[in-house]
């Protein structure tokens, strides 16, 4: 149930991820860097991600019940 939930999920995640990586890279670029975890886009484009992922699963789940 749960990998179904996540593989369900899984391209919410992979936009948020995506999205924030182009544009807090963008935005890096111009030298506007507060906001970031840790100073890193990587780290927070997996965070947002990984966020997304997590309520999208509980959205479906909840959906599914």
């Amino acid at each position: 149930m749960l990998q179904q939930l996540a593989l369900q999920s899984s391209g919410a995640g992979i936009g948020v991820f995506l999205g924030l990586l182009i544009g807090l890279s963008l935005r890096k670029r111009k030298g506007k860097t507060e906001g970031l975890l840790g100073g890193s886009i990587l780290l927070t484009a997996s965070a947002a991600g990984g966020l997304a992922l997590v309520v999208m699963m509980a959205v479906n789940y909840l959906a599914n019940t």
